[in-house]
This record gives C-alpha cells, sequence and structure tokens, in this order.
C-alpha cells in the first residue's frame, strides 16, 4: 500500500496536469478550481479540534476533485477513527484521477453530479462534511439543471434560492438531509452571499436551519485561489437548531487559526442584517479594560485515558487488589456522580466523597512495576489481556499506563450541559480543595502567577473567586460555547477563557 505522504505527492502532481490542461474559460464554466494544500490542511486541522467528542467520522466531500480535504484528512484524523469518506466528481477525468490515488486508502470516489443523487437513508447519513464546491456562475448553469436543483431544494423545505445564486449555494442546500443530527460541516465558498441579494437564501439558512458556529473571511487582497478572481470565506455550521442568545463567531484576514480580526456577533443581529461582510471590522474594537478568564488562569482540559474503565479504580477495588498507592492518583468522579460543587479534603488529600476514585499513572517500566507490586503486574497483564494497550491514546504514551499530566487544579469548570431553566447555566463550576485531578469532562483551571501569589497569602480569596465564577451570566457562558442537539452545550478551553469577568477584576483590583 502506497504511504499516504506519497499519495499526497502523487495528486498535487496530476492535479497541476489536469489544471495545465484546462482553459481559464473552460474552468470558469465546470468551476473546478482545486484548493490548495496548505489551506486543505489548515480547513481539516480546524475540524479535527472541534470532532474530538467523535468516536468513528464518516466523511463526505461532495465536491471531491482530486481529493485534497481527503489527503488533509488523512493526516490530521487518526485512521482508526475515520469510519467512512465518500466524495461525488462529475468530472470523469477528474473522477478516475482519485479513484487511482485513493483506491487503497479508504476513499469510496463516485462519480457523478451530486445534486442529481437522493440522500441517504438516516443511519448512513455523515457527521462530517466538507466541501470547496464547484464556483459555477448563474449563467453557466443549464436552465433544466437549474429548474431541477430549485425543485429538490423546494421538496426538502431547508432552503429556497433565487435565481441568480451560483452552484455552490444548491450545494450547501442539497446536502443537508446527508448530514446526521449534529454533524459538523465545513464550506469554503466564495464570500459574495454575505452581501448579495441572491445570498439571502443562503443567509437564510444559516440563520435558521442550522447553528452557524464560525464565518472566517479570507482578505480579498490575499486571494486563497491563484486562479479565481474570487473572495473567500469559510463557513462553519453543525446540524442542530439554533438556540436563543447564540453568538456567531466572525474572523477576518491572517489564517482560519490566527484571524486579524475576531469577535462574536448576535445571530439575531446577523437575521436583521441585510449584508454581513462589515463584520468583524464594525464590532472588532474590544471592550475598555476587558479581562478575560484566560487573563487569570491556564485552562486546560482534564485528562484523556482512553479507557476509563481500566484506568479509573474505585477506592474499594484498590483495597480488594492491593494496589500501591504510589501508582494512583485520586481523581473526581463524573460531573453527574458529583453531588457537591465545594470538594473538601480529608488529612491526607483525599476528596471526601461517598465514592473515591483513582487513575492509575505509573512512569516506571512493566517490569519494575512488576517487581515492586506483582498485585499491579497482574492488573497490568489483564489490561494487556484485553487490548487496553491496543487502544488509540495508550498506545501513543510510554508506558501506556502513563497519563497526561494535570496537577490538581484548585477550580474547574464542567465541559459540558443542558440547561434547565431559561436562566440557568448549563455549566458548573467547581471548587476543589483536594488533591484530585480531573478527566476531560471538566476544564481545569490553574490561576496564574500573579493570581496564584495572591491566593497564597489569602485563603478566603479562593472562595470569593469561586462564588463570582459560579455567578457569570448564563448568557455569556453560552455566547462562548456551542450548542449540539438535544441542547446540549459544550465549553472548550479557549472558549471559556473568552469568558470576561469584569467582577472578578474588580474584587482583584480592590
Amino acid at each position: 500500500m502506497m504511504r499516504h505522504g506519497e499519495t499526497e505527492r502523487r495528486r498535487v502532481q496530476i492535479q497541476k496536469v489536469l489544471d495545465d490542461a484546462s482553459t481559464q474559460e473552460q474552468r470558469n464554466e465546470t468551476g473546478q478550481f482545486a484548493t490548495p494544500p496548505e489551506l486543505a490542511i489548515q480547513i481539516l486541522r480546524y475540524a479535527a479540534e472541534r470532532t474530538t467528542d467523535v468516536e468513528r467520522v464518516r466523511f463526505l466531500d461532495p465536491g471531491i476533485g482530486t481529493g485534497a480535504f481527503y489527503s488533509a484528512l488523512l493526516s490530521t484524523v487518526p485512521r482508526e477513527r475515520i469510519a467512512s469518506s465518500h466524495g461525488y466528481e462529475i468530472q470523469p477525468e477528474i473522477a478516475a484521477a482519485a479513484k487511482r490515488l485513493w483506491a487503497n486508502e479508504g476513499l469510496n470516489v463516485r462519480r457523478e453530479d451530486f445534486t442529481t443523487v437522493d440522500p441517504p437513508k438516516h443511519d448512513s447519513r455523515f457527521n462530517l462534511l466538507i466541501c470547496n464546491p464547484p464556483y459555477v456562475r448563474h449563467h453557466h448553469i443549464g436552465a433544466a439543471r437549474k429548474l431541477q436543483m430549485k425543485q429538490r431544494l423546494e421538496s426538502q423545505g431547508h432552503m429556497k434560492l433565487n435565481g441568480l445564486a451560483g452552484l455552490y449555494a444548491y450545494f450547501i442546500g442539497l446536502t443537508h438531509p446527508w448530514m446526521e443530527p449534529g454533524a459538523l460541516a465545513g464550506w469554503l465558498v466564495p464570500s459574495e452571499f454575505m452581501d448579495v441579494n441572491y445570498g439571502k437564501g443562503v443567509r437564510d439558512y444559516l440563520t435558521n436551519k442550522v447553528s452557524l458556529m464560525h464565518i472566517h473571511r479570507f482578505d480579498p487582497g490575499e486571494s486563497q485561489f491563484s486562479d479565481a478572481l474570487v473572495s473567500s470565506a469559510a463557513v462553519w455550521f453543525t446540524n442542530t437548531t439554533p438556540q436563543s442568545g447564540h453568538r456567531v463567531r466572525m474572523t477576518f484576514g491572517g489564517t482560519l487559526d490566527h484571524p486579524s480580526t475576531d469577535t462574536y456577533i448576535p445571530l439575531a443581529a446577523l437575521r436583521d442584517e441585510r449584508k454581513w461582510s462589515h463584520y468583524p471590522e464594525a464590532t472588532a474594537a474590544p471592550e475598555p479594560n476587558r479581562v478575560t478568564l484566560a487573563d487569570l488562569f491556564d485552562i486546560k482540559r482534564g485528562i484523556a485515558t482512553g479507557k476509563n474503565d481500566f484506568f479509573v479504580v474505585s477506592e474499594q477495588e484498590v483495597k480488594r487488589r492491593n494496589l500501591p498507592r504510589w501508582a494512583l492518583k485520586p481523581v473526581l468522579p463524573g460531573a453527574r456522580k458529583l453531588k457537591t460543587d465545594v470538594v473538601v479534603a480529608d488529612q491526607q488529600g483525599l476528596p471526601e466523597l461517598d465514592e473515591r476514585l483513582f487513575l492509575l499513572d505509573c512512569d516506571l517500566d512493566e517490569s519494575t512495576v512488576a517487581d515492586r507490586s506483582p498485585e499491579l503486574g497482574i492488573y497490568l497483564q489483564e489490561g494487556r489481556n484485553l487490548g487496553v494497550m491496543e487502544q488509540y491514546l495508550p498506545r501513543h504514551r510510554n508506558p501506556w499506563y502513563s497519563q497526561e499530566k494535570r496537577p490538581p487544579a484548585p477550580f474547574l469548570c464542567t465541559y459540558m450541559g443542558r440547561t434547565h431553566r431559561e436562566d440557568s447555566s448549563p455549566f458548573r463550576f467547581i471548587l476543589n480543595h483536594s488533591e484530585a485531578t480531573a478527566l476531560n469532562v471538566y476544564l481545569m483551571m490553574y490561576p496564574k502567577a500573579p493570581l496564584a501569589r495572591r491566593l497564597e497569602k489569602d485563603q478566603e480569596l479562593k472562595t470569593e473567586i469561586w462564588q463570582i465564577l459560579k455567578n457569570i451570566r448564563p448568557e455569556d457562558m453560552m455566547r462562548e460555547g456551542r450548542v449540539y442537539g438535544g441542547g446540549m452545550r459544550k465549553v472548550e478551553p479557549k472558549e471559556l477563557g473568552r469568558v470576561g469577568t469584569q467582577r472578578l477584576t474588580e474584587l482583584l483590583i480592590g
């Protein structure tokens, strides 16, 4: 089997040959403008960071071309997590090239006009959709084809388009029934839809049918395509119903990862706006003296073990098996089982909870472990027999039963949650007095040096800070986070870091 790096080099060479064989007029008519490899990597890296909680990726690119995005997927997501990958391509020579390139690397390429294909059954839909659709202007779309696509859109009821809309707009609308609930979609499209009248159908779809997460508009002076005179935008959304108070990240210039300008706009404001391109510049100026949680805390996700059933052991099991404490660290239970928001400690620093858990975390090699504790050696052998060592995370650790370095944090925030009342927050802030670390269902908040020094001198300050964190307005938290199907909310470390903390600032200054 050819290695991926070699396949990608061949793909780039083949893409150049195909591009050179077409005139500019031909490419305008077919809309074939290939995604640069660097941009494809940037987009899939962004997608990978936002699908870490997806156990198995089912990938779809309805305008696959020679497979730039699929190649980038293989570079950013472990093969073990890719359950299936499908791509559609209408141009015969390009589809044939993609089939040859990726036949042995898991991509199912279909040579068909995607706009004419019926959506899959519910159990065969996709959870990651990435596409740079053909950029075909409306006057290059035949009347019969345009009518057919409009009828399909109207029958689905997700989008209604003006006759002047380009082919990319139909692609966005027609892929909706291909996405499973909660699926992430990333589109690299002309930014014209943000302003033009015939882009209204797309804007209505983005603000009413899905949860629009982020629009990054590339600087028109730094065109992403050397062979197309078009300014581009990366549009990200999830297949979920937008919630009240939802905000959309709007960025401009630079790269997707490091934009020049960055702000959040209420979804309601976008619904009322006829033109979107003045964002984010129109509201990019930061609030005066605004301090965020990231200014005061280093925020990190808790530990991902790769197999909690094995690596997290109850206190009863520790005693039954006589496992050594030198290889174990106390760890907090999941948020659902943590009945208190204040974790107190006993004289040993262990959390005083009804159920105490311990995390297996040891840097010694297995022979040394077996010599020092035959009981632990037996336990590790059981893990080997169960295939724990072969799980993705354990097999990338040395030794496989060592864990990420996450010391106890005085403050934690739950990673996911739902609101039970309109005025309630889906997230909980935990005050931790114990020596327990936490798993990746929590975000761990470590005070930065200036705040840490204050806390060392004033122990009561810790409780005051926790009270202020608890009283952060729910809308401020939800604005920075994201929403999934069923109203599930999630906040990532960087998102939590963007939450403003004026009351905390006042406390510390005072």
